[in-house]
């Protein structure tokens, strides 16, 4: 991706609103240069609102990147090594609601490699309104699954979100802040310090520009990013019209591994999570580990302790050689981590590698791998 391309798709994003379903029609049709160009030209097919916005995009688009550098952010595009590709699954998918479709780019601030952080994420989110137990339940579940290596993934919001991002920071795990406004903004304000800790430990992410201020629609927008970059969402408490449900039902239409928390029956929190359940749209857990056993499959104990990442790259593989390109793709990964996870399982002696791919190998004391 040149400069001049990561610069096109930025100013797109100034004009169309994230998530905006005439953007992917748009996208089946041209490249975003050619978008780009049509939508300065305007004419009937090109919504007012977009030619009414594009002249004051440029300059909009330099206050954006002053901003963001003056926090300490990027702008990451599809086709950098940075880019978590498992978000280019939101192209492949009908939307929900009038929302559809992969952002333009990503909004980064934090020390954290995210590709490398996006190779094995789990989502914990749920209720504002949290109860005692939820707010307990989400942070021990956030906790086991940092303390086993995976990242976790959340919208930085009061309740269920915030004590998810408490308890992976607690066990000294990454923890990812998906925002509905700019990586500047603290939001909610009495999240501020918990926003900077994120940002020092982990990734705070929008596909909002800097400055932008959160809007209602907004939370529903960004839910499809929490769930495309996880592996697996976990909805710990929500009431029967919770918006931790939509995140559910995105990631649910993504083929990810979607979780609730079971409640008390008489809990109106945990009420759309139970129903989740009886409508078969989500299993039942109870623990991380529950969690990371659903999501990822459980290896022989006689494996030797690896990363998640190099346990999921691991699940992919069989006895088969197979390019380290080609389980890229399978994962929806950039390449550049599962090279990463295939050494580190090399080094494990439990993978062989030649010229025809990578394949699983016999493990000290006889063991297959997957139990």
């Amino acid at each position: 991706m040149t400069r001049s391309q990561s610069r096109t798709r930025l100013l797109l994003s100034l004009v169309v609103e994230a998530g905006d379903p005439r953007l992917v029609a748009w996208r089946e049709r041209c490249d975003p240069v050619e978008l780009w160009h049509a939508v300065v030209r305007g004419g009937p097919e090109i919504p007012g609102p977009w030619h009414e916005a594009a002249a004051e995009a440029p300059r909009r688009a330099d206050q954006a990147l002053r901003r963001a550098e003056e926090a300490g952010g990027r702008w990451v595009v599809p086709g950098s090594s940075a880019w978590p590709v498992a978000l280019d699954d939101l192209d492949q998918i009908d939307g929900i609601g009038q929302v559809a479709g992969a952002p333009l780019g990503l909004w980064v601030r934090g020390g954290g490699d995210l590709s490398s952080i996006a190779a094995a994420p789990v989502a914990v989110v749920g209720a504002r309104g949290c109860t005692t137990y939820g707010a307990e339940a989400a942070s021990d579940i956030a906790a086991d699954c940092a303390d086993q290596g995976h990242a976790v993934v959340s919208g930085a919001a009061f309740g269920i979100d915030a004590c998810a991002h408490r308890g992976a920071l607690l066990a000294g795990g990454p923890t990812v802040a998906v925002l509905a406004c700019g990586v500047d903004v603290d939001y909610p304000k009495a999240h501020a310090a918990l926003l900077r800790r994120i940002g020092e430990e982990g990734l705070v992410i929008s596909e909002f520009a800097p400055g932008a201020e959160p809007q209602r629609h907004r939370f529903l927008v960004r839910n499809r990013l929490i769930a495309a970059l996880s592996v697996g969402v976990v909805v710990v408490e929500a009431a029967r019209r919770s918006g931790s449900l939509n995140t559910l039902h995105w990631a649910d239409q993504l083929g990810r591994t979607t979780m609730v928390v079971p409640g008390p029956i008489t809990s109106q929190a945990s009420c759309g999570t139970h129903l989740a359940v009886r409508d078969g749209k989500a299993l039942l857990v109870t623990s991380g580990r529950d969690v990371v056993a659903d999501t990822f499959g459980v290896i022989d104990a006689d494996v030797p302790a690896i990363s998640p990442a190099a346990r999921r790259v691991w699940l992919r593989l069989g006895a088969e050689p197979q390019p380290a390109e080609q389980v890229a793709a399978a994962l929806r990964l950039s390449p550049v981590p599962v090279l990463r996870a295939l050494r580190e399982l090399e080094r494990h002696a439990v993978v062989v590698g030649d010229g025809n791919g990578w394949r699983r190998d016999r493990v000290p004391g006889g063991a297959q791998g997957v139990g």
